[in-house]
């Protein structure tokens, strides 16, 4: 089969394999990734219709889709099928293979919707509806089950039952918060590890945090945070959240040091470090040896050198994908200090594989909980769409406090 591209208007006619674009100016990432698949006969790209997907979706929600075309095609050409149009046998086999190798359902269902997603942007017949595709996705959810694996929350006090009244223990954001240092990457971790229990914002969210986006609140000491857009909110008609006093001193603090007056609001932090130099003595001329380089300057004395580290504050916002591993750091550094005495290094180790961006969200969801607010409100408070999540976060919760729970108290 021939290799072709050719230009229909605004279509371009793409053909078996990989395949340059010189047809189209500038194409864009996305379409050109769908126009290097494997493709079995003359498929037809309308780049407006990927533009209007572009533009109507989440910078997250392309780069998934990219990521999960780009492992299908890459799975297609290692197995000699074709990608584009996908048989339903393919996307079963496929779907199959990711199971074989540890892929959830929640997972394996996101790929199917990318190779939906693909084949009705290029105006084909949608592969993954037929009953082969829904019966392997049967199967393998009977196997392994839908449960999904939870990261491990990061609460105020740790795993509390009165959030009021009992004293902080185990992993807790309090002892987090004050074992940050007052350099310009402790300052930054604080008001950023703050910010995020208080709104529970989920990384894409927080990062996109804007100095503008803060207003005053009727307690002089908070502040209000105005969301423009989050995961839940696709059209933007926007929400607010809360920033207690402690956030909005963490925050006055990282902008004061960082001189942020406007912008991003969370940012990197590039520290450079000098090491400490002794003074060096200038040699007498008449000892620089004709084996040796002759230089001059052999003959000048240096002065001792302090240590000293600078700081380089980045101008964009942090990366979302960087926020867990920061949240990370933090608990490591904590643990270093002393400041978690409860855990043992092995308590560390695995706590620290369940951290992730979403912990101090889902922290702030069973904090909420246990200090007896209703699903409503935490649905309100963390603009939640569906009950199932925060009902999900809080399982553990609500076992023992449930009926069960409260007997075996009274039983001890």
């Amino acid at each position: 089969m021939s290799t072709e591209t050719a230009q229909e208007g605004p279509k371009t006619a793409v053909a078996a394999s990989a395949v340059a674009l010189p047809a189209i100016s500038a194409p864009s990432d996305l379409a050109w990734t769908i126009v290097q698949l494997r493709a079995g006969e003359r498929i037809i790209i309308n780049e407006a219709l990927i533009a209007a997907y572009q533009a109507a979706s989440s910078p997250h929600s392309i780069r998934a889709l990219k990521s999960d075309i780009e492992a299908f095609d890459a799975w297609c050409r290692r197995n000699s099928q074709i990608a584009l149009p996908a048989s339903a046998e393919t996307v079963a086999d496929y779907l199959d293979a990711r199971a074989g190798k540890g892929s959830r359902p929640a997972s394996l269902a996101r790929y199917k919707a990318s190779i939906a997603k693909l084949h009705q942007l290029l105006d084909l017949k949608d592969p993954t509806p037929a009953p082969l595709v829904k019966l392997r996705l049967a199967a393998v959810r009977k196997q392994k089950g839908t449960a999904q694996k939870q990261a491990r929350s990061l609460r105020f006090k740790g795993p509390v039952r009165d959030v009021e009244r009992d004293r902080a223990r185990g992993l807790n954001i309090r002892a987090l918060l004050d074992s940050c240092p007052h350099d310009l990457p402790g300052l930054r971790d604080r008001a950023l590890l703050s910010a995020a229990y208080d709104t529970g914002l989920r990384a894409s969210e927080l990062v996109a945090v804007a100095v503008e986006h803060i207003e005053e609140a009727i307690d002089p000491e908070a502040r209000l945070l105005q969301i423009l857009r989050s995961k839940g909110d696709p059209d933007g008609e926007g929400a607010t959240a809360y920033l207690s006093p402690r956030s909005v001193s963490a925050i006055a603090a990282w902008t004061n040091a960082a001189d942020i007056t406007k912008g991003p609001l969370f940012r990197r932090v590039q520290v450079r470090r000098y090491k400490a130099r002794a003074a060096v003595r200038g040699r007498p001329i008449d000892s620089i040896s004709g084996r040796e380089t002759w230089d001059l300057r052999k003959t000048l004395s240096k002065p001792a050198v302090n240590a000293r580290v600078e700081y380089d504050i980045g101008t964009v916002a942090l990366h979302p994908g960087s926020i867990g591993p920061i949240f990370r750091s933090i608990i490591q550094r904590a643990f270093d200090l002393g400041a978690l005495p409860d855990l043992t290094a092995d308590d560390l180790a695995r706590l620290l594989k369940g951290i992730s961006a979403h912990s101090t969200r889902i922290g702030l969801n069973q904090d909420l909980f246990a200090s007896g607010e209703d699903l409503a409100g935490i649905m309100d408070a963390l603009r939640w769409k569906s009950p199932r999540m925060p009902l999900a976060y809080n399982r553990n919760l609500a076992a023992e406090a449930g009926a069960v729970g409260r007997l075996m108290e009274r039983l001890k």
